[in-house]
């Protein structure tokens, strides 16, 4: 006799994610996939030669809890070129699987069952998964299209004495806005007397195309109550390497590391020595990020130039948003779906990203972190749509 248990979900609204779902679909049909966020180019030779080396040398075994001694060292460097601040090596900075890790390790470290978490909407659906495991309430307030720029009074109107974490996340996926000097000013002036901390998601830092580039780092007194998540996977097209680092005061930190040491301890040896080495020999590579995808960029923007989409700023990430309310009245999911049954493209719907998405609103999402050759076929199956197919 065989018993069934039961089994309540923790995540009861989460499912499959739209990434997994959307390439799983361009897949089967065999659609140029601009969807989910990776590139379809291979990386730097010599990153991978030394990843190489780095597995046949030795360096196969656990590293430090922490991170390698040599990455972080490297990451102290990168961020003292790129924004002017010292960070401490040993207490500050910790090297994880992925930013996905860092920002969950995070949210456990912080929030207590009744907490409340500050989202920003659209948001990447990473985040209310990981605030309702840790017990904690998420309160959004919506970026506004076209240029999903911060209303600061609307978040000065959610915060409340149940207030423990701001989420921020730019350059902002989806939508590819950049945050502006004077938004991480608002945002001080709003939090300086709240007792909460902010965790900001800069995993597409160095793909910023505005003049001047923003990030707590170069925020003072942000940063001594931030955590900032980056991520070497988009930094060096290497996403499943799976290779992130957290940077925050050490009093943050070692609350982080005790979930990160129970998580996944630490992250693969022979990448992060690969990582390290490269970081040190070239260490200017990063800064040539945000002129390499503005190409792409411009690329897939001027091949959409003629056809029925709206095209929407893009200041930063390898994201492009199209609205298509001159084409079709389906809502994006059905659209992306049928975009991908009819002309061979895969997207990703925007709607996905809200808890509560706007009204009427017909925006998707296209990334250009792929080759020039994949982004011009996909731009003319896009320009050949009519409108009002449906």
């Amino acid at each position: 006799m065989t018993t069934t248990l039961s089994l309540t979900s923790k995540l009861p609204a989460t499912g499959v994610t739209i990434f997994t779902k959307m390439s799983a679909l361009a897949n089967e049909k065999g659609a140029i996939n601009v969807s989910q966020g990776f590139p379809d180019f291979p990386p730097d030779p010599r990153l991978l030669e030394r990843a190489s080396q780095a597995l046949l040398t030795g360096n196969n075994q656990y590293s430090p809890m922490t991170g390698l001694p040599l990455l972080r060292e490297a990451i102290a460097g990168l961020i003292a070129r790129h924004y002017g601040r010292t960070v401490h090596v040993a207490d500050e900075i910790t090297v994880t699987s992925g930013a996905s890790e860092a920002i969950f390790d995070a949210i456990m470290a912080l929030i207590k069952p009744g907490d409340e978490v500050v989202l920003f909407d659209p948001a990447y659906d990473l985040y209310e998964p990981a605030v309702t495991l840790a017990g904690g309430v998420c309160k959004r307030v919506t970026l506004a299209a076209p240029n999903f720029r911060p209303d600061w009074h609307a978040f000065r109107e959610v915060l409340s004495d149940k207030t423990r974490l701001v989420l921020i996340n730019s350059p902002h996926n989806p939508t590819g806005s950049c945050w502006l000097a004077d938004d991480l000013e608002q945002l001080w002036q709003a939090v300086q007397h709240c007792d909460l901390y902010v965790l900001s998601d800069e995993v597409y830092e160095f793909i910023q195309f505005n003049e001047k580039v923003v990030s707590v780092h170069k925020h003072p007194e942000l940063a001594l109550r931030s955590i900032v998540v980056s991520s070497f996977g988009k930094s060096f097209h290497l996403t499943g390497w799976k290779v992130g680092y957290v940077v925050a005061p050490a009093n943050i930190t070692a609350e982080l590391r005790k979930v990160h040491q129970y998580v996944t301890f630490c992250t693969a040896t022979p990448l992060q020595q690969a990582l390290a080495e490269h970081l040190l020999a070239l260490p200017e590579e990063s800064a040539g990020l945000a002129g390499f995808y503005r190409q792409k960029r411009d690329l897939l923007r001027n091949a959409l130039a003629n056809s029925r989409f709206h095209l929407l700023p893009c200041d930063g990430t390898y994201f492009q948003l199209l609205d298509y309310r001159d084409i079709s009245d389906l809502d994006d999911v059905a659209f992306c779906e049928w975009l991908i049954d009819e002309i061979g493209v895969a997207a990703i719907p925007i709607s996905v990203f809200y808890q509560t998405p706007p009204d009427n609103q017909r925006v998707i999402r296209l990334c250009f972190a792929k080759t020039d050759d994949t982004l011009v076929e996909a731009a003319q199956r896009l320009s050949a749509l009519s409108p009002s197919f449906s």
